[in-house]
């Protein structure tokens, strides 16, 4: 337990911050596993849908702090070249 008025203030901002994180990154996964599944059934509308708001949450993420935007590339990039390799 913290003895200080500032060290208690901490506490509580950074598990403020913890859910808050938490929430966004359990979004992010949530949306990417969407994708991959729509992709893995064939389901090209409904992958197509899943891409767009996937893309949408991961970017909402990095301008919030959540993600780093190098990794928010490569999750990108990833559900892109699996959306391709559907298509062809």
């Amino acid at each position: 337990m913290p003895n200080k008025k500032s060290a208690e203030r901490r506490v509580r901002i950074s598990e403020r911050n913890r859910l808050y994180n938490k929430y966004w990154t359990s979004r992010c996964k949530t949306a990417v596993k969407r994708v991959l599944e729509a992709v893995d059934s064939g389901n090209k509308d409904e992958a197509a849908k899943s891409f767009n708001t996937a893309q949408s949450v991961i970017d909402k993420a990095v301008v919030k702090g959540v993600m780093h935007r190098n990794t928010a590339a490569r999750r990108k990039e990833l559900m892109s070249r699996r959306m391709k390799a559907m298509n062809a």
